[in-house]
C-alpha cells in the first residue's frame, strides 16, 4: 500500500512538471495548467495513472495537430494558440468524472474512453480538417475554414484515426482487456461525439445560443453516453 502511494505521488510529481511546461510552452495559461493539475491529481488516486496517460496522449496529440502547419493556419486566422481553462474544463470534466468513478461501476469505463475519444476526434477533426474544403454538416454546401459545424473528408478521418489511437491505447494501458472492444467504443463513440460537435455547432453556436466550450462539453457527454451503452 505505502509502495503504491509512493508511486502515485511520483505521477503528481510528473503532472506538476507537465503542467509547468504546457504553461511556458503557452500550450496553456496558468490557470488552464492548474486545472490540468488538478483533474489529473483526481485520475490518479480515484482510478490510476493509467487511466492519467489516456488524458496525457489526447493532450499530446491536440498540441500536436494544433501547431501542424501553423503558419498556413496563421494566415487563416485560424491558429488557436494558449488554451485557458474553459478549454480543459469543457474537454476534460466528463472523462474526470467517468475516471473517479470508473472503478466502482463498469460502463464508466466505456464512458470515460467515450469521452475522450470524442474530445481527440474532435480535436483533430478540427485542426486537421482546416485544411482542407469544408461543408456545412447540415446543408453540405462549401464554407470557410473554421466554420463552425464545417466538416470535411480529411478532418473526420483524422478525427477517426484519433478515436482509434485512443482505443488501442487504452488496451495497451490496461484499461479495457478486450482490445476489439476497446477499438470499436472508441471509434464509434468518438465518431458520433465528434459529430455532435458539428451539428451543435451548425445550428446552436452559428447563432450565438452556445459557446464553443458549450459544444465541447456536450459533445464530450454525447460520446461518454454512446461509450456506456457500447462497452
Amino acid at each position: 500500500m505505502v509502495e503504491f502511494v509512493t508511486i502515485n505521488w511520483i505521477y503528481v510529481i510528473l503532472l506538476f512538471i507537465l503542467a509547468f511546461i504546457t504553461y511556458k510552452r503557452k500550450s496553456l495559461d496558468l490557470f488552464g495548467s492548474a486545472v490540468m493539475v488538478i483533474m489529473g491529481v483526481i485520475i490518479i488516486f480515484s482510478a490510476g495513472a493509467n487511466w492519467l496517460l489516456l488524458i496525457v496522449l489526447f493532450l499530446v496529440l491536440s498540441l500536436l495537430a494544433t501547431r501542424y502547419s501553423k503558419k498556413y493556419k496563421m494566415s487563416l486566422g485560424e491558429f488557436e494558440g494558449r488554451r485557458t481553462s474553459k478549454n480543459v474544463i469543457s474537454n476534460g470534466v466528463v472523462a474526470c468524472f467517468m475516471a473517479a468513478f470508473g472503478g466502482y461501476y463498469l460502463p464508466f469505463v466505456g464512458g470515460f474512453i467515450g469521452a475522450i475519444a470524442t474530445a481527440t476526434a474532435d480535436t483533430l477533426a478540427s485542426e486537421i480538417g482546416v485544411l482542407y474544403q469544408p461543408r456545412l454538416i447540415t446543408t453540405f454546401q462549401k464554407v470557410d475554414p473554421g466554420t463552425n459545424g464545417a466538416v470535411s473528408t480529411l478532418g473526420t478521418a483524422a478525427g477517426i484515426a484519433g478515436a482509434a489511437i485512443i482505443g488501442i491505447s487504452a488496451y495497451l494501458l490496461g484499461i479495457v482487456a478486450n482490445p476489439f472492444s476497446a477499438i470499436v467504443v472508441s471509434i464509434i463513440s468518438g465518431t458520433i461525439g465528434c459529430f455532435a460537435d458539428s451539428i451543435l455547432g451548425a445550428l446552436l453556436e452559428n447563432r450565438d445560443l452556445l459557446t464553443n466550450e458549450h459544444v465541447n462539453l456536450i459533445a464530450t457527454i454525447v460520446g461518454a453516453i454512446v461509450g456506456i451503452f457500447l462497452i
